[in-house]
């Protein structure tokens, strides 16, 4: 079997900048990459809050990447939006929006960082709306505190995230330990990749009523 030489920092940095101009909704030019020990720290400017997501996303689709900081600064062209100018853009967002029930989803903007609150039957609803809300014109933020209804008993609710997990072709299910409390999941275990580790914690926000995710699957082999 063939052995390939751990990634150095440096090795590091040039693929997550690779991977930033491979990245078609990033500005690569603009994002300045350091590491140490593996950790990326970006830095610099992007046009607006979905870039700086993206950014985020492809730095942790590198392999060999441990950890991402995220310094970057949302600079946005044009006339400058005041937090009432956002306030009234994401009324109209969360009151028009096709995937999140009316009235269950508030709003709240300070320094044009955008906190949500409320109550939500499904997670990918909580993720639509931070999703449109993040591509509201001025946000810089967005601090999702949506919350889910309660769920069913511990063990049923880690039997269906365990038999989503072996019918996920792409993951070693196996390797892979699953305990809930109350509405919070815990994975465990280990998988090769941060992709793989991104899709056991999708499978696993994808059943009903989970309130939060803490994906401590480690990266590498056994």
């Amino acid at each position: 079997m063939e052995n390939h030489p751990a990634p150095t920092d440096r090795t590091v940095q040039a693929a997550v900048e690779s991977e930033l101009r491979w990245t078609p909704d990033v500005e690569a030019a603009h994002i300045g990459v350091s590491v140490q020990d593996h950790a990326v720290t970006l830095s610099g400017e992007v046009a607006n809050y979905p870039e700086r997501l993206a950014a985020q996303r492809a730095a942790l689709r590198v392999k060999g990447v441990s950890a991402v900081a995220d310094e970057l600064s949302v600079h946005y062209s044009g006339a400058p939006k005041t937090d009432g100018d956002i306030a009234e853009s994401v009324g109209y967002v969360l009151n028009n929006h096709a995937s999140i029930p009316p009235g269950s989803v508030k709003a709240t903007v300070r320094n044009h960082v955008v906190t949500l609150t409320g109550t939500v039957p499904w997670n990918y609803q909580r993720e639509e709306a931070a999703k449109a809300i993040g591509a509201v014109t001025g946000v810089n933020l967005v601090e999702n505190h949506i919350g889910l209804p309660q769920q069913p008993s511990a063990t049923v609710l880690a039997d269906r995230i365990k038999d989503a997990l072996a019918r996920n072709a792409a993951l070693a299910a196996r390797n892979i330990k699953v305990s809930v409390q109350g509405d919070r999941v815990t994975l465990s275990g280990y998988l090769p990749s941060w992709f793989e580790k991104k899709q056991a914690g999708l499978a696993a926000w994808a059943a009903p009523h989970v309130g939060s995710v803490q994906n401590n699957i480690t990266i590498g082999l056994e």
